[in-house]
C-alpha cells in the first residue's frame, strides 16, 4: 500500500519559516519525481516545486529564492524548506510522487500552512 505522509505545516507570521516533510512508503522512491503542490481556498492546485529522480529541481516563479526542495532517497522523504513566507503562501500543501517510467502518481493527504499576523 502506497502512503505519502506530510508533516510540518502550521501557523507562522509573515517572514517566518517552515519545513515540510513527506515520508513515502510502498514505492521505490528513487523511481519517482517528487513534488510539492498547494491549493488555496477558491483556487486551483498549483505546482510549487519538484525534485526529479535524478536530483534536479524546478520551482514556481512565485517561490523561487524563498523555497528549497530536497529529497533523501535513503529515507524515502522529500522536504520543502519555506523561508520568507508571505500571506499568499497560505494553502494546503500536498506531496506528489510521479512515476518516472509510467503514468502512476500518488498524493498525500495535505498539510495546512497559514501565514498570518
Amino acid at each position: 500500500q502506497v502512503q505519502l505522509v506530510e508533516s510540518g505545516g502550521g501557523v507562522v507570521q509573515p517572514g517566518g519559516s517552515l519545513r515540510l516533510s513527506c515520508a513515502a512508503s510502498g514505492i521505490r522512491f528513487s523511481a519517482y519525481h517528487m513534488g510539492w503542490y498547494r491549493q488555496a481556498p477558491g483556487k486551483q492546485r498549483e505546482l510549487v516545486a519538484v525534485a526529479t529522480n535524478s536530483g534536479s529541481t524546478n520551482y514556481a516563479d512565485s517561490v523561487k529564492g524563498r523555497f528549497t526542495i530536497s529529497r533523501d532517497n535513503a529515507k524515502s522523504t522529500v522536504y520543502l524548506q519555506m523561508n520568507s513566507l508571505k500571506p499568499e503562501d497560505t494553502a494546503v500543501y500536498y506531496c506528489n510522487a510521479d512515476y518516472v517510467f509510467g503514468r502512476s502518481d500518488y498524493w498525500g493527504q495535505g498539510t495546512q500552512v497559514t501565514v498570518s499576523l
